[in-house]
């Protein structure tokens, strides 16, 4: 089965991780995605900062930012294709950015079969 993985932080909880650190586990980051390729169904992105954000509303209405004033903003996403959520979990768990605060990933399954919908 398929998964998101969003990969979210809080920058104010960041802003206080030591340039050399964040390096550390940017390297970690790097050799994750090499380790899990073979269940890794895209090439993922990262995403440039929230403050790049343009965001189109209801009505057609385009503002500066993300659409939601949340605390967490997504940084990048990634397609996983595991057996089940258990799978997901636990791959996501090794997520070498979840040693720094205020780092989370959102794990969320796809829509594969759009017969349902039908």
């Amino acid at each position: 089965m398929k998964y998101v993985l969003m990969f979210t932080s809080d920058p104010a909880q960041l802003a206080d991780v030591s340039e050399a650190d964040a390096q550390a586990v940017y390297g970690k980051i790097y050799a994750w995605f090499q380790e899990n390729a073979a269940v890794i169904t895209d090439s993922g992105a990262e995403l440039q900062p929230v403050e790049t954000a343009t965001t189109v509303k209801h009505g057609g209405v385009v503002v500066d930012g993300p659409f939601n004033e949340a605390k967490e903003v997504i940084g990048g996403f990634s397609v996983i294709d595991v057996p089940d959520m258990d799978a997901a979990i636990a791959l996501t768990k090794t997520w070498p950015h979840l040693e720094l605060p205020g780092v989370a990933v959102e794990i969320r399954p796809m829509v594969e079969d759009y017969s349902q919908f039908e």
